[in-house]
């Protein structure tokens, strides 16, 4: 069926079915989150006809999310599965040829694999037998290879004690754990294994993977040259990489033996390498590192040798991600954030700039934080993770320079049928120094303007990231429950510049309590939020400011402070980036500047604190 009849199909059957329900859309609620699905990972076919891409749902038995791999043709068509029954699919990858789509899937045996998919058969078959899960695959030039990355294990033995044996059947206590590593935990893994990420080739059609790198440091970004003779990759290989965790450099790696030579040289971050299809050129992402909290990712080009390197967009204060080659060679492609909105776009060998879309995003479903990627075909055709206000991430197409087109209505099952909040642009004046900072209100469902509603204010992460006008479940729910929303980026945030981000170096928090201030103030001016039921809250970054306000200030009637910073000494000490904390966001280690510390910690206002609030922490 075509596009543009599917889709109407489907506006006509929701406006039929709210019509025989003889009401309007209730609000969502939190039951519907399990309802939820969105796109992610979109994969372009070679010949730009179909797009592969990664179909996220919710489990409610297991409370957990789940992935399938899913196709849809470049105008709407054809949309499927790739398999009848995958599990935990992710990662799809085309062959050059387009003939073949690989994989990573969970296997019946529990483990994570590579599989393989022909597409004019529809038979899959499983191509690897490994321990780890896998991931960044890559495609070899002539489709004969598929390379990958893989934790393998490094076991160190740091004492050298021997211990009594446990009888047969005791159960004694767990053993000691011995730690000598600097960064030896991290969310959502916990304590970390002895094992560092490598790169791996394996036949695509199956065999004994062979592992290219070695040593006691990660791995990442495979990237083939055109002849298949070297892979380009990223890596912190110094000896005291824990204490400089962002001098990364490029490598090129030889297939036939693993023999590797170094590409860049400086100080700070060389990664994300794309090679032109000619092999001529090799365009990257760094910056050359000063240690400041915010330093935007630059695009560089060098010629393969490692002459001619180069910045683009020297003028683009922004930070630019996910480089990739045109098919001639003489573009590229990547996104950026931009005042709160995630861009496509491409730029020339001159430098030349142009917007493609403004809309990326919606893979960051539950608040409104960017994401989101893209990919490019043969034809110029583009796929990319399309985000608004009111859904997640779809898929949308870019074809032959048209305006982009939404291939999939994933949202439609769901959100046709509920009430969302309406998301509306606020700019605001800091009471600190006169900044503009920009926010964004979500109003109920039902918004009735002669009405006064309480708000929230629901402060970001990061510290150094963005909100912007995408979806996001938390603010949809707050607005269901009949509560105006009020989100911001205050300086430090990115997508604003490299000077707004650092306003907050060595200085957060700060007076970005005053930019947030400012906000529920033009809020309240509104005329329909009441400013006795102001409340608030955040997470992590914005679980510091929300106990930094509550230390300032009483005009809020309760606040819920998650997953925040109490004390700085103590995070810097035992998080899972001390290399990073300490060097990047203080001028020094916390027992050369105690009182430093002290003074940016919510914890030295706790005595000033009168707001009823919530602390939501894990371990």
């Amino acid at each position: 069926m075509p596009r543009r009849r599917l889709l109407a199909g489907i506006a006509a059957t929701a406006l039929l079915a709210a019509g025989a329900a003889g009401a309007a859309p209730r609000p969502l609620a939190g039951e519907d989150l399990f309802g939820l699905e969105f796109a992610a990972d979109p994969q372009v076919s070679p010949d730009g006809t179909r797009v592969a891409y990664v179909r996220s749902s919710f489990d409610i038995r297991s409370d957990s999310q789940r992935t399938a791999i899913w196709v849809v043709g470049r105008d709407g068509g054809g949309h499927r599965p790739l398999v009848a029954s995958g599990a935990d699919e992710a990662s799809p990858r085309w062959s050059p040829d387009g003939s073949r789509l690989a994989y990573v899937a969970r296997d019946r045996d529990g483990t994570t694999q590579v599989f393989v998919h022909w597409t004019a058969t529809g038979a899959s078959a499983r191509v690897t037998t490994l321990l780890e899960r896998p991931g960044a695959l890559a495609w070899s030039p002539d489709g004969r290879w598929l390379a990958f990355t893989q934790r393998v294990p490094s076991p160190r033995k740091p004492l050298d004690v021997r211990l009594a044996e446990a009888p047969k059947g005791a159960q004694w206590a767990e053993p000691l754990r011995a730690i000598d590593r600097v960064r030896y935990r991290a969310d959502g893994e916990g304590f970390l294994p002895d094992a560092w990420r490598q790169v791996f080739v394996v036949p695509a059609d199956g065999g004994a993977a062979r592992q290219l790198t070695a040593g006691d440091w990660d791995h990442a970004d495979p990237q083939w040259m055109p002849d298949g003779s070297e892979i380009v990759l990223s890596a912190n290989r110094r000896e005291d990489a824990e204490f400089h965790p962002l001098d990364s450099d490029l490598y090129a790696v030889r297939v036939a033996d693993g023999e590797l030579r170094r590409l860049t040289d400086r100080y700070g971050p060389d990664a994300s390498p794309a090679v032109s299809p000619d092999g001529a050129r090799i365009a990257w992402l760094g910056f050359d590192d000063r240690l400041q909290g915010y330093q935007r990712a630059r695009l560089y080009v060098m010629n393969f040798d490692g002459s001619g390197r180069r910045e683009l967009l020297a003028d683009l204060d922004r930070s630019v991600e996910s480089p990739r080659f045109s098919a001639d060679g003489r573009r590229i492609f990547f996104q950026y954030d931009d005042q709160g909105a995630t861009r496509l776009a491409e730029v020339d060998l001159a430098g030349r700039l142009r917007v493609l879309a403004d809309d990326l995003g919606g893979t960051a479903w539950s608040r409104p934080y960017p994401g989101g990627s893209f990919s490019a075909a043969r034809d110029g055709t583009l796929a990319y993770t399309q985000s608004s206000p009111s859904r997640p991430a779809e898929v949308a197409v870019i074809h032959r320079g048209r305006a982009p087109e939404r291939v999939t209505d994933l949202g439609a099952a769901l959100l046709g049928q509920r009430a969302t909040g309406a998301v509306e642009e606020l700019w605001t004046t800091s009471g600190a120094d006169g900044r503009r900072i920009q926010s964004w209100l979500v109003k109920p469902p039902g918004f009735d303007p002669s009405r006064r509603y309480p708000l929230i204010l629901e402060i970001h992460g990061g510290p150094f990231a963005n909100y912007g006008p995408r979806f996001a479940a938390e603010m949809q729910l707050y607005a269901a429950a009949g509560y105006v929303v009020l989100y911001s980026n205050p300086r430090g945030s990115t997508s604003y510049g490299e000077e707004f981000g650092n306003l907050i170096h060595h200085a957060y928090p700060g007076q970005d309590y005053d930019d947030l201030m400012a906000a529920v103030d033009a809020a309240i001016a509104t005329g329909y939020v009441d400013p006795e039921r102001l409340y608030v809250t955040g997470g992590s970054g914005g679980g510091v400011l929300t106990a930094w306000i509550v230390g300032k200030t009483g005009r809020f009637k309760a606040a819920a402070v998650q997953k925040p910073v109490i004390n700085w000494a103590s995070f810097v000490l035992t998080a899972d980036a001390t290399g990073f904390f300490y060097r990047y966001w203080f001028p020094a280690p916390p027992w050369e500047d105690p009182q430093g510390y002290w003074a940016r910690s919510p914890l030295s206002l706790v005595g000033k604190v009168t707001t009823p609030t919530l602390v939501v922490t894990g371990e």
